[in-house]
């Protein structure tokens, strides 16, 4: 099955082009970005060797869903998908963080908390929790913005500001803006039977000075879902919750000796386990959005896209 795991465009007006570790940026007359999410899979600020078949289009069909789904509340870059790998906004100066934040302790939050660190990013965390149970209150624990290949660091509040890496004007705004759509995401993923554990938001700001959610929200690479059903049973048992996000990808590495470390090799990624992946982010998607997975043509995929996008940017 073909897969789009890079790109070479050359659209017209055509600046730059960043490349992320999943998704792909063309700059277009310093005015609006086009971005493309390929279908890489990125574990522990690992790229892994072979793309995921439909995993850009569900990355990008849920951000763009959710980014619609949330307008009325947190403004956004987004102006038009002309494909369903891709997504076109504002272009917009990134803020230097990202903003994390938590309604479980879980992933991360929950392997700090294991190896007796009781403070995350500056926030204190209770005593006697256990593996993703519920905090009291969703907790936010920012990280810095990495660059490609680089790991993205814990970081607390009262850092960014002292840094100046956001003025605190822009990060009261921030903070806002992270807790309104963690609620609005929690209540669609609650009519979905699912549960919102923890997910990160990334701002910008437009030319005209508007901070604006960009890049993706609420999507498996970004989130993590617990299914509600026989969640309190799980965790009176102490039992593994039924996760629905990248995480099976984690721990499938994790298994294979591998989180990204000095000296570790990727494990064979077979076709068998590339079409199983795949065939968790389609179900990932139709939980999340709670209709079924349409695949796109995967034949001379990035034909498709440049034409998509070359037709949205001559018609603009």
């Amino acid at each position: 099955m073909q897969t789009l795991t890079t790109t070479n465009f050359q659209f017209p007006g055509q600046k730059s082009v960043y490349r992320g570790k999943v998704r792909e940026v063309y700059n277009i007359n310093d005015a609006i970005l086009v971005m493309i999410a390929t279908d890489r899979l990125s574990a522990f600020d690992v790229v892994l060797p072979k793309g995921i078949p439909y995993k850009g289009q569900i990355l990008n069909q849920i951000a763009t869903r959710f980014m619609e789904l949330t307008s009325d509340i947190v403004p956004n870059w987004l102006l038009a998908t002309p494909d369903p790998n891709v997504a076109v906004g504002h272009l917009c100066t990134p803020f230097k963080v990202e903003m994390v934040i938590r309604g479980y302790l879980s992933g991360h939050a929950a392997r700090e908390y294991a190896a007796g660190k009781r403070t995350l990013c500056g926030v204190t965390l209770p005593e006697g929790m256990k593996e993703n149970d519920r905090f009291p209150e969703p907790i936010i624990t920012p990280t810095t913005k990495a660059d490609f290949g680089v790991h993205d660091e814990d970081i607390s509040r009262e850092s960014i500001l002292a840094n100046g890496i956001v003025s605190e004007e822009d990060y009261l705004i921030l903070e806002k803006y992270t807790r309104a759509l963690f609620q609005r995401g929690t209540e669609i993923a609650a009519a979905r039977g699912l549960i919102l554990v923890d997910t990160k938001y990334e701002f910008g700001k437009t030319k005209s000075g508007e901070i604006v959610l960009i890049d993706e929200i609420h999507t498996p690479d970004s989130s993590r879902y617990f299914y509600a059903e026989g969640y309190e049973e799980r965790q009176e048992k102490g039992e593994a919750q039924k996760q629905l996000s990248k995480e099976f990808v984690r721990q499938w590495l994790i298994a294979h000796n591998f989180q990204g470390k000095e000296g570790q090799s990727i494990p064979e990624m077979s076709e068998e386990y590339v079409n199983s992946v795949s065939e968790r982010y389609i179900e990932l998607y139709e939980t999340i959005m709670g209709e079924k997975f349409v695949k796109a043509d995967l034949e001379s995929l990035e034909k498709r896209i440049s034409d998509h996008v070359n037709a949205y940017l001559q018609q603009r």
